[in-house]
């Protein structure tokens, strides 16, 4: 009995795949593939695209996401902008002025300078907010959110705001305890 199955797979952006079926189903496989194909299915492999975020990074500044995405893609790896965000996150990867994106291995230097940026602190009911100069919020929440584990629950950031939100019973006090070590001076700066 002969056989034969021949068909084009057309759906696939990168590849045309030919498979050709013939006598005792022998088969002869042909694979086209064109120039933008990626090595190693590097597009689907989150651990490879977030080593190479952080090789992009440790190897020169990178001052904003799109940049990013750029690099990436020079490396043969397509990424959309949630996808950075959600890497850059998970990977604790921060954003600092002037400096762009640091890991969190780089991150000590800079966190030394970011008292100095913290302007005051106000509290109302289970909630505390905290003033930055403009561009350091996220930065000293990220701090916060990784090093402070009692009596934060978790910080919101904006450009130079934090929202830091209390465990319930949380007091002033316990708050200034707690963040003592990374802020030292933030009780001078209590707003009533």
């Amino acid at each position: 009995m002969h056989f034969h199955l021949g068909f084009l797979l057309t759906g696939c952006k990168n590849t045309q795949i030919i498979l050709n079926y013939a006598n005792n189903f022998n088969k002869n496989a042909y694979i086209c593939r064109r120039e933008n194909i990626y090595t190693n299915n590097m597009q689907n492999n989150t651990k490879q695209r977030q080593h190479a975020i952080v090789d992009i990074i440790q190897s020169g500044p990178v001052f904003s996401q799109e940049d990013l995405a750029l690099r990436l893609k020079e490396k043969g790896i397509d990424a959309t902008q949630a996808t950075i965000s959600r890497d850059l996150r998970f990977l604790r990867i921060s954003k600092v002025p002037g400096q762009g994106y640091v890991t969190p291995v780089s991150a000590p230097s800079v966190s030394t300078d970011l008292p100095s940026g913290v302007l005051s602190i106000q509290f109302a009911g289970g909630l505390a907010v905290i003033k930055t100069r403009p561009g350091l919020a996220n930065a000293v929440a990220i701090l916060i959110d990784h090093q402070v584990l009692h009596p934060v629950i978790g910080t919101i950031a904006g450009d130079d705001t934090i929202l830091v939100i209390l465990r319930e019973g949380a007091t002033k006090e316990d708050v200034f305890s707690a963040l003592s070590p990374l802020l030292p001076d933030l009780k001078k700066l209590l707003v009533i």
